[in-house]
């Protein structure tokens, strides 16, 4: 029960933290719209972003917090401050780094920006100095939020989960704020505050965490540079997961670079808008089901139910295609209502709003797989297998890169998002392939029986969708209530049109139903 509370409370805040994060992209598209300012601004922000996700929360916080587990779990050592030491240690070591880098990439922005930008594709002198200076807003907010990484294990750590999930908020809350109080008719000025606000935002996190260790008793000194065997097994579990995490990040750089350099500006924007409607469904969805498949299939190998795994896992991937299918033929055939309803204001125009939409039904095509991988790799996982699910990733992050190379010409916004989901496609296809090969996964008859079915649902509800949008396309561009409203209503008439889908399909039976009615009046099992 401590655990469903903590998911319960971390999930929440997740979803608190991403409806924010839409109302800040629809705000940045209403005041600063699609074009050369909302490029620069993005391509400012991907270094911290790039940064966060290869080191900050991912190879630090996967090394240092086993680590500081162990020293407060030691029965024989003093519990509690033995890892507040090591902490120190590590941020001994940290610190000066972190010093050190931002004032390098301070000095050393203009190549930077050119790195990330591939010179915008041709803009004036004066507008590259501008994209330069934006990047160096933003820059601070790289060491910032490594700090907050290493305040946020220990937290996590002592099993205040909540406090590290709450510190995205802030970003969000902050960047709201500037949009809202510092915004300019000249989108220029407006994406320049938002810079500004991103390091802000760093140190309101930083704040928001050192208050939280000293409320919960963990207080902090700095300390000169400690050398010891503790930091040294800290950086070598470190180096590994970031090259690992690197390969990710150079992708998505080369990306955004070809995508900056290649196309029209405001291409960037429109494929990063679409991004964040197709994370939507991914984090709600994917993340959950990684979550609790991982802890489960390995309890049942551990305890030699190789039936019950290969059971559990055929159900997580019945439960994704029943989430996934939907979701994404919604977003492929209501994109434009959907990206007019949270982004048509303003600057951003209808032009705009059918860019985005065409980059969001060319990721959306790889919404089942993005989460597959995330229900097949726990069949992996749980068998001490890490190399090959690695192996596999860096291959299709290799086809990715291909598919860029390929599509983005002919296709131009579209072949990035395009090319990103035919590489997940191809990581599913060959996960599932070498799982059934060892023997380790098979379909059961059940999920035979009803993944088609469920396809058809979901074919059956985009069709609906497709004849129905138009009935509400006159309000997704009234106020924010009459916008509200109409995606509501769309969603709605989408799940009644599914749900009987399914009914009619046969991927659901009356049995189902009684099934379900009679496990929650009998409750839960001991």
């Amino acid at each position: 029960m401590n655990l469903a509370k903590a998911l319960a409370s971390v999930g929440g805040l997740t979803l608190a933290s991403r409806i924010l994060g839409l109302v800040r992209d629809s705000l940045f598209a209403r005041f600063v719209g699609a074009g050369f300012a909302s490029d620069a601004f993005l391509i400012a922000f991907r270094l911290p972003n790039m940064f966060r996700a290869l080191f900050a929360e991912g190879a630090f916080a996967s090394a240092f917090i086993p680590m500081f587990n162990k020293k407060v779990a030691d029965p024989d050592g003093p519990g509690l401050p033995a890892g507040i030491t090591f902490a120190e240690q590590a941020l001994s070591v940290l610190l000066p780094v972190l010093i050190i880098m931002t004032v390098l990439l301070e000095i050393f922005a203009w190549p930077l920006t050119l790195l990330l930008s591939g010179s915008f594709n041709g803009v004036s002198p004066e507008q590259f100095a501008y994209a330069v200076t934006l990047s160096r807003f933003t820059i601070p907010y790289l060491a910032l939020i490594s700090l907050v990484s290493l305040l946020g294990g220990i937290l996590n750590s002592l099993n205040k989960f909540w406090v590290n999930a709450a510190a995205p908020i802030l970003l969000n809350l902050t960047l709201i704020v500037a949009l809202l109080g510092f915004h300019s008719d000249d989108p220029l000025m407006t994406a320049r505050n938002q810079a500004i606000g991103v390091s802000v935002s760093g140190a309101l996190q930083l704040a928001w965490l050192i208050a939280a260790c000293r409320t919960n008793g963990v207080s902090m000194r700095l300390r000169m540079p400690v050398w010891n065997a503790d930091v040294k097994r800290l950086l070598k579990l470190i180096l590994p997961a970031a090259a690992g995490a690197g390969a990710v990040q150079i992708n998505l750089v080369i990306s955004t670079a070809l995508a900056a350099s290649l196309l029209a500006h405001g291409s960037v924007t429109y494929i990063y808008m679409a991004d964040r409607l197709n994370q939507l469904p991914l984090g709600l969805i994917g993340i959950g089901l990684g979550t609790v498949l991982l802890p489960t299939i390995s309890r049942q190998l551990g305890g030699g139910e190789e039936a019950a795994a290969m059971d559990t896992q055929n159900r997580g991937l019945e439960l994704a295609l029943l989430l996934t299918l939907p979701a994404a033929v919604a977003l492929i055939v209501c994109g434009e209502p959907i990206a007019a309803a949270l982004f048509g204001y303003g600057k951003f125009d209808a032009n705009d709003v059918a860019r985005t939409a065409e980059a969001l039904a060319a990721f959306s095509i790889g919404l089942p797989s993005y989460i597959l991988v995330k229900v097949l790799t726990p069949g992996y996982y749980a068998r001490q297998d890490t190399k090959t699910p690695v192996r596999y990733a860096m291959i299709s992050m290799g086809a990715n890169l291909v598919g860029n190379l390929i599509l983005i010409v002919p296709l131009q916004h579209m072949g990035p998002p395009l090319a990103t989901a035919l590489a997940s496609t191809l990581n599913v296809a060959m996960l599932y392939g070498t799982l059934v090969k060892r023997g380790h996964f098979r379909m059961d008859a059940r999920l035979k029986r009803r993944a088609p079915r469920l396809a058809l649902a979901a074919v059956a509800m985009g069709l609906a969708l497709w004849f129905g949008q138009g009935l509400i396309l006159p309000y997704v561009s009234g106020t924010w209530l009459v916008r509200g409203l109409a995606l509501t209503a769309l969603v709605s008439a989408g799940g009644l049109v599914y749900a009987a889908a399914t009914f009619v399909s046969g991927a659901f039976t009356r049995a189902d139903l009684a099934l379900l009615r009679r496990r929650r009046s009998s409750g839960p099992s001991a």
